[in-house]
């Protein structure tokens, strides 16, 4: 038998360097598609990093706590700051505003979840009204193709009257439940069921518009119709229910381009763990002090809006 000569396959000169640009070379990738992926992979990583600016991130901690610690504020405060102070497209605001309120409000609902203070059947009667009407309103804006400019201004008119309407929730709450009690009395189970769907139907429609409306206006009309249930617990069933009301709503916008993913993901980053850390920590500051500045600061807000 001829002698088996075992020879050593010589590799070419330049594996050194070549290995140290592109390691997985002589293993199972090629080169340039090994460096492509590594160059695509690290470009959106940076994009994505370089879409986060500190004053957002500070604006979503800011809104994210006081939307924890009241329910209140989230598109009331963070749509007229996207665009008085960030001069972001009224259209824009109001789209970024529905996502990011979506997940700052999911993350609020874990803990109130948690700590059992949400009540199911109230988000359910909500749901079932503000649902329709928020996809009824998107189809109406869609059917009417309303000229940008148009819609620009009429969202920031809507925008200035939810603010003074939200202001005069917040300003006097208590009158309207005293009044509202001596006036109405206890209502029935179905009348209350009936009262909640319609509750949701105007919420749906002013949300969608605006962004608006959800938390302030929701809690208040909540506390007239369930006026038996601890505020806290209110709060939560009014958090609960805005995450499929402005995630539908905003996925309606994301469809006709008005979303800025740059300012969302910016906001998120501070807006997260601001509402968690409130929800935790809410009942050790005094909510009358936070209602009458946030109060004053929409009155402020809307006047602004409404003279444009």
């Amino acid at each position: 038998m001829p002698k088996t000569v075992s020879r050593r396959v010589k590799l070419p000169s330049k594996r050194a360097e070549i290995r140290g640009d592109c390691p997985q070379t002589w293993f199972v990738f090629d080169c340039a598609f090994h460096k492509n992926i590594c160059k695509k992979y690290v470009t959106n990583t940076m994009a994505l990093f370089a879409t986060i600016h500190p004053l957002f991130v500070v604006s979503g901690f800011a809104v994210g706590f006081l939307v924890g610690m009241t329910g209140v504020g989230g598109g009331s405060l963070m749509t007229p700051l996207l665009i008085l102070l960030f001069h972001v497209h009224p259209v824009a605001a109001v789209g970024t505003d529905l996502i990011y309120a979506s997940v700052t409000k999911t993350g609020g609902s874990l803990v109130h979840g948690f700590n059992k203070t949400i009540d199911w059947r109230i988000v359910r009667r909500l749901a079932l009204g503000s649902l329709p009407a928020s996809l009824l309103t998107l189809l109406l804006l869609w059917m009417l193709k309303i000229d940008q400019s148009a819609y620009s201004a009429l969202v920031t008119k809507v925008l200035g009257v939810a603010l003074i309407a939200t202001a005069t929730a917040l300003l006097l709450r208590r009158r309207l439940l005293a009044s509202y009690s001596k006036r109405v009395g206890v209502l029935s189970d179905q009348q209350t069921r009936n009262y909640t769907v319609v509750t949701g139907v105007v919420l749906g429609i002013l949300v969608t518009v605006s962004s608006v409306g959800a938390g302030a206006l929701g809690v208040t009309a909540l506390l007239l119709l369930y006026p038996e249930l601890p505020a806290v617990r209110i709060a939560g069933s009014d958090i609960a229910h805005a995450v499929p009301l402005t995630l539908v709503a905003g996925l309606g916008h994301v469809m006709t381009g008005g979303v800025d993913t740059g300012v969302l993901v910016s906001l998120l980053c501070g807006s997260l763990p601001g509402i968690m850390l409130a929800s935790l920590f809410a009942p050790r500051l005094p909510d009358r002090a936070l209602r009458i500045v946030l109060a004053t600061t929409l009155v402020v807000v809307a006047i602004r809006l409404l003279s444009a």
